[in-house]
């Protein structure tokens, strides 16, 4: 659910941290990235979000223009997503933002066997 507080501040960088601020809308919009993808083509490679957020976070960020959804009239029913200009222009500062945390290893996720690893979408 977004936050009007951000959404509605004088600041920039809080409008836009409102658009894109929460854990999920960054991984949609670099999983989708160039291409269209299905629903559950998105549920499958993102197995640690619930359907129903799925939808909330898609809804969300249609409404906010960086997403673009088609829907076809046959059965069983289809549901494609793709960026828009304004989703697209996002994906450099998501790569910047993977290439600071290669970086500065920020989060690194232990494994059983006592090695780092990162969290790759499938958790």
């Amino acid at each position: 659910m977004k936050d009007e507080r951000f959404c509605n501040s004088h600041c920039p960088f809080t409008r836009a941290i409102g658009t894109i601020g929460n854990k999920w809308k960054p991984i949609i919009i670099d999983v989708i990235g160039s291409r269209t993808t299905r629903f559950g083509q998105l549920a499958a490679i993102i197995p640690i979000i619930s359907r129903k957020v799925l939808t909330e976070q898609l809804k969300e960020l249609e409404g906010d223009g960086l997403v673009e959804r088609a829907a076809y009239s046959e059965l069983p029913p289809r549901v494609e997503y793709k960026l828009t200009e304004k989703g697209l222009a996002f994906l450099p500062i998501l790569e910047d933002i993977k290439q600071w945390n290669i970086k500065y290893d920020v989060a690194p996720m232990p494994c059983e066997d006592g090695q780092k690893r990162r969290l790759d979408y499938a958790g």
